[in-house]
This record gives structure tokens, sequence and C-alpha cells, in this order.
């Protein structure tokens, strides 16, 4: 089993930054990769960037160039800790994130996730 918890959400103003961080425990060994996600009230879930234990990263096509995702120790270790910088927010990014933890248990991928914290872009 794997534990998510995400922290960092929050007001902030247009343009404005924001940290998120997402920590997962219990059998973190078992973790390939970590990600964060996004909705809106109304709208479909949406990738917003996720990192592997190997470190190839990918983020989605609206927060490109904005957003960076980052682990907490090196390639190699186990992926544990991932944050999420935010800069030049708009009032599109306002939804709830929420951390995924990707994990093979058994030869099966199990998904894990936290349960979401809000951030919200607004004058």
């Amino acid at each position: 089993q794997v534990q998510v918890v995400e922290s960092g959400g929050g007001l902030v103003h247009p343009g404005g930054s924001l940290r998120l961080s997402c920590v997962a425990s219990g059998s973190i060994s078992n973790i390939y990769a970590m990600g964060w996600y996004r909705q809106a009230p109304g709208r479909q879930r949406e990738l917003v960037a996720t990192i592997t234990e190997g470190d190839t990263i990918a983020y989605g096509p609206s927060v490109k160039g904005r957003f960076t995702i980052s682990r907490n120790n090196a390639k190699g270790s186990a992926l544990d800790t991932v944050n999420l910088q935010m800069n030049n927010l708009r009032s599109e990014d306002t939804a709830v994130y929420s951390c995924k933890a990707a994990a093979l248990v058994s030869g099966k991928v199990m998904d894990y996730w936290g349960q979401g914290t809000q951030v919200t872009v607004s004058s």
C-alpha cells in the first residue's frame, strides 16, 4: 500500500506563484512514477506534470514553460516526494490539484491518489 499526501495549495493573484508538494509513504519501492493532475469545476481531470523514477518528465500543454516538477532525491533513489513549482499563474489554473503515485504491485499497475489541494487564482 502507498499513501499520498499533498500540501501547498491556496489563493494567489494572477501572475503569482505557488509550490505544491506531494509525499508518498508505505511501499515506496514499488513506485515508478508520480505526477500532478488537476480538475476544475465542470471539466475533466487533466495531466499537469509527471516524473518517473528515471527522471523522465512530461507536462500538459497548458502549463509547459510555467510549471516545473521536481523530486527531492537523486535519480536511482526511491521516488517518494515530488514538488510542483507553479509560476505566472492564470485564472484558468484554478482547480483541485491531486497527486498520483503509480506503482507496480505483483505485476499490476496500481494508482494511489491523494485527497487533493485547492489552488485558486483570482484578483
